[in-house]
C-alpha cells in the first residue's frame, strides 16, 4: 500500500465550500464534497468544521461505528500536524500524531465526567453501609 498524501493546512483550508470540503479529524483529510447532501447532520454542520481542525466537533457529537467506517470511503490523506496554526496544535489531532493510540483529552474528559459522579456514589454507599453497621 502507497504512503498517504500529506497536506499542508493552507491547503486543506482552502476546502471550505459546498461542492468542494474537506474536513481534518484525528490528523487525517477527508474530501466530504459528495457526502454534504447526505450527512445526517445537513451540509451546514460540516461546512462549518471546514479550515480547522474538527478532531473535536466530531467527537462530541459521539458518531456511531458505521458513521467512522462510511469515512474511510472520503479519505485522501494526512495532514502535516506541523502546519496547523498555533491554536490548533494542542487539539486531538497533534495529540494523537505525537502518541500513537494514546487517549485523547476530549475522551479523557468525557470519561471523567461519567467516572466522577460513580466513584462518588460508590463512596457514599459505601459510608451509609459503614454507618449502618456501627
Amino acid at each position: 500500500m502507497a504512503d498517504p498524501k500529506v497536506h499542508v493546512f493552507e491547503d486543506v483550508a482552502k476546502h471550505d465550500k459546498k461542492g468542494d470540503a474537506w474536513l481534518i479529524i484525528s490528523g487525517k483529510v477527508y474530501d466530504v464534497s459528495s457526502f454534504l447532501d447526505d450527512h445526517p447532520g445537513g451540509e451546514e454542520v460540516l461546512l462549518t468544521a471546514t479550515a480547522k481542525d474538527a478532531t473535536i466537533d466530531f467527537e462530541d457529537v459521539g458518531h456511531s461505528d458505521e458513521a467512522k467506517e462510511l469515512m474511510n470511503k472520503y479519505y485522501i490523506g494526512d495532514v502535516d500536524i506541523l502546519t496547523l496554526p498555533v491554536k490548533h496544535r494542542d487539539t486531538p489531532t497533534a495529540a494523537a500524531a505525537s502518541s500513537a493510540g494514546g487517549q485523547t483529552s476530549g475522551g479523557l474528559v468525557k470519561i471523567l465526567q461519567f467516572l466522577i459522579p460513580l466513584i462518588i456514589l460508590g463512596l457514599a454507599f459505601a459510608y451509609r453501609q459503614y454507618k449502618k453497621k456501627e
